[in-house]
């Protein structure tokens, strides 16, 4: 397998979605991926962009990205297998805010190997919506 197709988990409509909502995924963050409903908040916006690593959706990553920080594309890991998300934290980011940032550890196996990804994450809105801009240096 190349690393521009990434293995797909087996994630469907009806699964539980893979950021933890406890919400089919269809109901939750495949209708954002899909462009059927746009994340109210950032620290949704935050668990759909976890569940586009799950499902390899390099397309909605980058739609999801401000266009100032965005990279030209992106190559995931296809080895790499996202196994949890846990929220540690956010401030703003709600409907009456125009910016926020969420808390976060991120799980996964690489080649049989447990390991987290931790992030504090900015976002921002743009044109009316929720957009990554980037990690906050390490306190």
């Amino acid at each position: 397998m190349s690393k521009n197709k990434p293995r797909r988990p087996a994630v469907t409509p009806a699964t539980p979605c893979p950021c933890g909502s406890g919400e089919p995924y269809r109901d939750c963050c495949g209708g954002c991926h899909q462009g059927r409903t746009a994340a109210p908040t950032a620290e949704r916006l935050m668990r759909s962009r976890y569940s586009a690593f799950v499902v390899a959706d390099t397309g909605y990553l980058l739609r999801t990205w401000h266009p100032t920080t965005r990279p030209g594309g992106l190559d995931l890991e296809p080895a790499q297998r996202w196994t949890g998300l846990e929220i540690l934290g956010t401030t703003g980011g709600s409907a009456f805010h125009t910016e926020g940032t969420v808390e976060f550890r991120a799980h996964y196996t690489l080649h049989g190997q447990a390991d987290s990804q931790y992030e504090h994450s900015r976002f921002v809105r743009e044109n009316g919506l929720w957009v990554y801009l980037d990690a906050l240096p390490p306190a």
